[in-house]
């Protein structure tokens, strides 16, 4: 579903006016389409609890379970990247004609997301701890991205439809999937809130976040989550 509205907007993400010039438009449906990625992320949570819960887990269904992640946090979030792109260069003076292979590197964020998932499926390790960004969270920093710039947050909707930015976020997103950069798991073994520090205090800045930034709250979320593993690494397995 997110795919469809983000790729068949049925919107103009440009207008030329007599004097040539333009005025980028970002559609709608793509932020819907953003909403679904969210949507998918709760499932995602919810998915193994239903699971156990209905004593229907096996191994087929962890397989899906990647495949899944990889079309909601790997596909979707690269076809909003894709769109970013073009609104980026339609910007520009003859935008409208940029040759495909400028917005090829919208690609790599699927692909990252594959290649981390398919190790994660092939590494005993990770039950406690991840190597590598997990892929939701990826997929999510990215979905927030059309939320902030349709509501104009913080004035970011101009840095956002940069391609100079735009390809930053993405070699980076990419980058810290693939990367062998140990984090923290948010699952509580028990409630003690002196062995769980870290995920309590990931708690406390994400309530904040979204209370007072928005959809903005997703990329401080992030770089917080990634502080605060390399703070307290030595509480990662």
């Amino acid at each position: 579903m997110a795919i469809i509205f983000i790729l068949q907007t049925g919107e103009r993400i440009v207008y030329v006016d007599r004097e040539g010039y333009s005025n980028w438009n970002l559609p709608e449906k793509i932020t819907w389409g953003s909403l679904f990625i969210f949507a998918a992320a709760i499932i995602d949570f919810l998915d193994g609890f239903v699971a156990r819960l209905f004593k229907s887990t096996s191994t087929m269904g962890k397989q899906l379970d990647s495949l899944a992640d990889l079309v909601s946090f790997g596909v979707a979030p690269g076809m909003i990247m894709y769109q970013l792109l073009r609104i980026s260069f339609a910007k520009e003076e003859n935008g409208l004609d940029v040759s495909f292979a400028f917005l090829l590197p919208s690609l790599l964020i699927p692909c990252a997301a594959a290649w981390r998932l398919a190790k994660f499926n092939l590494d005993e390790s990770q039950a406690s701890s991840f190597k590598g960004l997990p892929s939701p969270a990826a997929g999510l920093v990215i979905a927030s991205l059309p939320l902030v710039i349709f509501y104009q947050q913080s004035g970011l909707d101009t840095l956002l439809t940069n391609k100079w930015i735009l390809y930053a976020i993405i070699f980076l997103i990419s980058f810290l999937m693939i990367s062998p950069i140990k984090l923290l798991s948010l699952k509580f073994k028990n409630f003690n809130a002196k062995n769980n520090l870290p995920q309590y205090l990931i708690i406390i800045i994400s309530v904040l976040a979204i209370i007072f930034l928005k959809w903005v709250a997703a990329p401080v979320i992030l770089v917080s989550y990634i502080l605060v593993s390399l703070i307290f690494k030595n509480k990662i397995a």
